[in-house]
Protein backbone atom coordinates (compact mmCIF):
# COMPACT_ATOMS: atom_id res chain seq x y z
CA UNK A 1 0.00 0.00 0.00
CA UNK A 2 1.15 3.42 -1.00
CA UNK A 3 1.41 5.40 2.67
CA UNK A 4 0.90 8.76 0.34
CA UNK A 5 -2.64 7.65 -0.33
CA UNK A 6 -5.10 8.44 2.38
CA UNK A 7 -7.00 5.71 4.18
CA UNK A 8 -10.30 6.18 2.58
CA UNK A 9 -9.36 6.54 -0.60
CA UNK A 10 -7.62 3.10 -0.94
CA UNK A 11 -10.28 0.47 -1.54
CA UNK A 12 -9.97 -3.07 -1.15
CA UNK A 13 -10.30 -5.74 -3.63
CA UNK A 14 -13.42 -7.08 -2.40
CA UNK A 15 -15.35 -2.83 -3.17
CA UNK A 16 -14.69 -3.49 -6.95
CA UNK A 17 -16.93 -6.74 -7.30
CA UNK A 18 -20.88 -6.42 -7.09
CA UNK A 19 -22.15 -8.39 -4.54
CA UNK A 20 -24.95 -11.05 -4.69
CA UNK A 21 -28.11 -8.97 -4.23
CA UNK A 22 -27.26 -6.51 -6.70
CA UNK A 23 -26.46 -9.71 -9.59
CA UNK A 24 -29.74 -10.80 -8.20
CA UNK A 25 -31.80 -7.60 -8.71
CA UNK A 26 -30.41 -7.31 -12.34
CA UNK A 27 -31.52 -10.65 -12.89
CA UNK A 28 -34.60 -9.93 -11.98
CA UNK A 29 -34.84 -7.29 -14.22
CA UNK A 30 -33.17 -8.76 -17.15
CA UNK A 31 -35.89 -11.55 -16.48
CA UNK A 32 -39.08 -9.28 -16.39
CA UNK A 33 -37.54 -7.37 -19.63
CA UNK A 34 -37.49 -10.50 -21.75
CA UNK A 35 -40.79 -12.04 -20.53
CA UNK A 36 -42.40 -8.88 -21.47
CA UNK A 37 -40.95 -8.60 -25.05
CA UNK A 38 -41.38 -12.65 -25.44
CA UNK A 39 -45.10 -11.37 -24.30
CA UNK A 40 -45.50 -8.51 -27.12
CA UNK A 41 -43.80 -10.38 -29.94
CA UNK A 42 -46.59 -13.62 -29.22
CA UNK A 43 -49.12 -11.10 -28.74
CA UNK A 44 -48.19 -9.58 -32.23
CA UNK A 45 -47.79 -12.64 -34.44
CA UNK A 46 -51.31 -14.12 -32.79
CA UNK A 47 -52.91 -10.74 -34.63
CA UNK A 48 -51.19 -11.99 -38.00
CA UNK A 49 -52.28 -15.23 -37.68
CA UNK A 50 -55.88 -13.87 -37.27
CA UNK A 51 -55.95 -11.05 -40.21
CA UNK A 52 -54.52 -13.85 -42.15
CA UNK A 53 -57.57 -16.16 -41.54
CA UNK A 54 -60.84 -15.61 -44.09
CA UNK A 55 -63.16 -14.01 -41.62
CA UNK A 56 -66.56 -16.56 -42.06
CA UNK A 57 -68.68 -16.73 -39.22
CA UNK A 58 -71.81 -18.57 -38.44
CA UNK A 59 -73.82 -15.24 -38.09
CA UNK A 60 -73.12 -14.30 -41.49
CA UNK A 61 -75.21 -16.96 -42.95
CA UNK A 62 -77.93 -16.51 -39.70
CA UNK A 63 -78.12 -13.01 -41.10
CA UNK A 64 -79.75 -14.45 -44.30
CA UNK A 65 -82.14 -16.59 -42.72
CA UNK A 66 -83.03 -13.45 -41.27
CA UNK A 67 -84.43 -11.95 -44.21
CA UNK A 68 -86.52 -14.56 -45.26
CA UNK A 69 -90.00 -14.78 -44.43
CA UNK A 70 -90.86 -18.61 -44.67
CA UNK A 71 -88.65 -21.01 -42.85
CA UNK A 72 -89.10 -24.84 -43.76
CA UNK A 73 -88.30 -27.75 -41.50
CA UNK A 74 -85.51 -29.71 -42.49
CA UNK A 75 -81.94 -29.93 -43.64
CA UNK A 76 -79.93 -27.93 -46.05
CA UNK A 77 -76.44 -27.36 -46.89
CA UNK A 78 -74.67 -25.39 -49.59
CA UNK A 79 -71.46 -23.68 -50.24
CA UNK A 80 -70.05 -20.65 -48.79
CA UNK A 81 -69.01 -19.43 -52.39
CA UNK A 82 -72.56 -18.86 -52.88
CA UNK A 83 -73.07 -15.81 -50.51
CA UNK A 84 -69.52 -14.90 -50.19
CA UNK A 85 -68.00 -15.21 -53.72
CA UNK A 86 -64.12 -15.65 -53.76
CA UNK A 87 -63.53 -15.72 -49.46
CA UNK A 88 -66.42 -17.82 -49.06
CA UNK A 89 -64.49 -20.78 -50.93
CA UNK A 90 -63.35 -23.94 -49.90
CA UNK A 91 -66.18 -23.71 -47.33
CA UNK A 92 -69.87 -25.52 -47.04
CA UNK A 93 -72.27 -24.29 -44.49
CA UNK A 94 -74.96 -27.12 -43.05
CA UNK A 95 -78.36 -25.99 -40.91
CA UNK A 96 -80.49 -28.12 -38.93
CA UNK A 97 -84.24 -25.87 -38.77
CA UNK A 98 -86.77 -27.68 -36.54
CA UNK A 99 -90.02 -26.19 -35.03
CA UNK A 100 -89.23 -25.15 -31.39
CA UNK A 101 -92.99 -23.76 -30.16
CA UNK A 102 -96.14 -24.01 -32.06
CA UNK A 103 -96.64 -20.36 -32.57
CA UNK A 104 -94.01 -20.50 -35.53
CA UNK A 105 -90.55 -19.99 -33.42
CA UNK A 106 -88.31 -22.03 -34.92
CA UNK A 107 -84.52 -22.85 -33.69
CA UNK A 108 -81.87 -22.86 -36.76
CA UNK A 109 -78.46 -24.58 -35.83
CA UNK A 110 -76.30 -23.65 -38.75
CA UNK A 111 -72.38 -24.81 -38.91
CA UNK A 112 -69.68 -24.23 -41.06
CA UNK A 113 -67.16 -26.37 -41.97
CA UNK A 114 -63.99 -26.27 -44.18
CA UNK A 115 -63.11 -28.82 -46.67
CA UNK A 116 -61.66 -31.78 -45.24
CA UNK A 117 -61.56 -30.30 -41.58
CA UNK A 118 -62.39 -32.54 -39.08
CA UNK A 119 -63.54 -30.06 -36.46
CA UNK A 120 -66.18 -27.06 -37.59
CA UNK A 121 -64.97 -23.22 -38.16
CA UNK A 122 -68.18 -21.92 -37.16
CA UNK A 123 -71.30 -22.49 -35.04
CA UNK A 124 -74.35 -20.69 -34.29
CA UNK A 125 -77.87 -21.48 -32.98
CA UNK A 126 -80.97 -18.87 -33.50
CA UNK A 127 -84.61 -18.64 -32.58
CA UNK A 128 -86.54 -16.50 -35.57
CA UNK A 129 -90.43 -16.06 -35.12
CA UNK A 130 -91.55 -16.65 -38.60
CA UNK A 131 -95.58 -16.91 -38.61
CA UNK A 132 -95.44 -16.90 -42.65
CA UNK A 133 -94.18 -20.07 -42.44
CA UNK A 134 -96.36 -23.43 -43.17
CA UNK A 135 -97.04 -25.61 -40.56
CA UNK A 136 -94.04 -27.62 -38.58
CA UNK A 137 -94.25 -31.11 -37.07
CA UNK A 138 -95.00 -29.47 -33.89
CA UNK A 139 -98.24 -27.41 -35.85
CA UNK A 140 -99.76 -30.56 -36.88
CA UNK A 141 -97.63 -31.68 -40.06
CA UNK A 142 -96.69 -35.42 -40.41
CA UNK A 143 -92.79 -34.76 -40.74
CA UNK A 144 -90.42 -32.20 -41.38
CA UNK A 145 -90.66 -30.80 -45.25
Amino acid sequence: MNPAVPKNRRRSRRDHAFTLLEVMFAMVAFTTATLAILALVSQSLENARRLQRPPIYAEMLASQFCLTNQLLEGEQTGDMSEWLGESGKGYVWDTLITEEQTNKLFRVDIVIEKDNAPDPVSKATILLYSPQSPAGTLDGATGPR
